[in-house]
């Protein structure tokens, strides 16, 4: 008795687990996959215009995995939660596990093992990988950048490689990389070019600051700006330039950089909560935190809802599943904001979207152990009237504005009295309006107007009931029936 009271739980545990984390991968590929998509147009104009080879862009996409997966991660554990309790509801073998004495909170153990594993590679991304591959895409980045430039700048020949920038450069020293007469026409922020021509000049590159400086000597500027132009010799000029990649989706080499005790140290450096900048870098502290336990109750939450399913019912808990991950990111928007703008404390900003979950995970536990329904029926009732009353009126107008507009833009039907067959109107139910004694043909725009509360099985029960046709519908009566309604 010992040995298989000892081995029941390993075995049920192991099996528990197996369901969960193959639907798991499956999401997860899924998932990045899409996401993968989704970055891949404005990467690929930042890779055509660099035009890298193929080994710098799977090492440059590589390094958007850890933001992809901070996102990707928790929504496919939830999937693959729901998915695999769903589908033991489905075979019945909940059923049998409860026959057997298994209770729905020794369930929970193998569900908060798996969650809390995965809460912890989400909070390994979160927390580690994520400055790491953010510094590592600013250094390839630069290099790639500049890269652009040098093969860009040759002698005799004019480079745009620059942007606003042409360059000319008469002859470059191969061993020391120093130019020999430079011009350089600058557009930046101008009509008129600025016209800069040295003897000499070098170019200097700042990797942490992503710029880069032309270090021109001896020579003169010249601003044809008429009539304040202007001609400055100098001895030493610098122009810096600003490397910025053309792909928005790779330009975020801010606070995402930082690593956490570096976040609360220029914290404090910037004022803390007392400065915008300050806030913000406190904001992406918590952010890094809130996620990976987000990620943890999402799993939690996947329980209840994939023992909604069962023989002979409808999987729901994946839709709602969905729909619940959908109002999490965005309840954490509003929190993020709600922050940065102090209309609450960072802290109680920050946590309220996982507190809020929690406790719904928590109730939908609680009520699926005790064989109830998610919602308790009290409050679906309260809800599913409410909205009835509120958007029954709107459903209506809506259905009689396609309607109408369907109507006009049918291809009206010209009648042959020379077919003997009846109109197809009379096998179709008509809908009749008990307040104006009239009925309606399905092609008509009233046809669900919200008098017609009667329905007849077809045209002879409608007459015989003392209706009449609408002024819309007299016109697509059979020619016979016209006496019928004249007597």
């Amino acid at each position: 008795m010992k040995l298989s009271s000892l081995h029941l739980p390993y075995l049920l545990y192991s099996y528990l687990a197996t369901e969960m984390l193959a639907p798991f991968f499956a999401s997860f590929l899924i998932m990045n996959c899409v996401f993968f998509l989704v970055k891949l147009i404005p990467f690929l104009n930042f890779v055509l215009d660099l035009k890298i080879g193929f080994a710098d862009f799977i090492r440059l996409f590589s390094y958007l995995f850890p933001n992809m997966f901070l996102y990707s991660i928790p929504m496919a554990a939830m999937m693959g939660i729901t998915i695999g309790f769903s589908r033991l509801a489905n075979d019945s073998e909940i059923l049998a596990f409860k026959a057997s004495g298994i209770s729905m909170y020794q369930i929970l153990p193998p569900v908060i093992v798996v969650a809390s594993m995965i809460a912890l590679l989400t909070s390994y991304f979160s927390i580690v990988l994520i400055p790491v591959s953010e510094i590592a895409m600013k250094q390839l980045t630069y290099q790639l950048l500049k890269e652009k430039i040098d093969k860009g700048i040759q002698e005799h020949q004019f480079t745009e490689a620059l942007g606003d920038l042409v360059v000319y450069v008469g002859k470059i020293d191969q061993e020391t990389g120093e130019w020999r007469d430079v011009w350089v026409s600058d557009m930046r922020g101008q009509v008129i070019p600025t016209i800069t021509m040295a003897s000499s000049g070098k170019m200097k590159s700042d990797v942490d600051r992503m710029n880069v400086t032309i270090i021109l000597r001896n020579g003169s500027l010249h601003r044809p700006d008429t009539p304040n132009s202007q001609v400055v010799q100098f001895g030493l000029y610098q122009l810096n330039i600003p490397l910025q990649p053309p792909a928005s989706s790779v330009t975020a080499f801010n606070r995402g950089t930082l690593t956490m005790p570096e976040l609360l140290d220029k914290a404090k450096e910037f004022g803390g909560k007392t400065t915008e900048k300050g806030r913000v870098l406190i904001i992406e502290y918590h952010k890094r935190l809130v996620l990976p336990v987000g990620c943890l109750i999402l799993c939690l939450l996947g329980l209840p809802l994939g023992l909604q399913a069962g023989p002979r019912r409808r999987a729901i808990g994946v839709p709602i599943g969905l729909a619940i991950f959908i109002l999490y990111y965005v309840l954490f928007t509003f929190a993020k904001m709600a922050a940065k703008e102090e209309t609450l404390p960072i802290v109680a900003a920050m946590w309220s979207p996982n507190l809020l979950i929690l406790l719904m995970a928590l109730f939908f536990i609680r009520q699926v152990s005790n064989e109830q329904p998610l919602i308790p029926e009290s409050l679906s009732s309260f809800v599913l009237r409410l909205g009835k009353k509120l958007f029954a009126p709107s459903w209506n107008r809506l259905q009689k504005i396609v309607l109408g507009w369907i109507e006009r833009i049918r291809p009206i039907r010209v009648a042959t009295p020379e077919i003997d067959n009846p109109a197809p109107q009379q096998a179709l139910p008509l809908h009749g309006d008990a307040k104006h004694r009239i009925f309606h043909f399905s092609e008509c725009r009233d046809y669900r107007c919200e008098h017609c509360t009667i329905e007849f099985r077809n045209l002879e029960v409608a007459l015989d009931a003392g209706f009449v046709p609408c002024e819309f519908c007299r016109e697509r009566m059979p020619p016979h029936t016209g006496d019928h309604i004249a007597g």
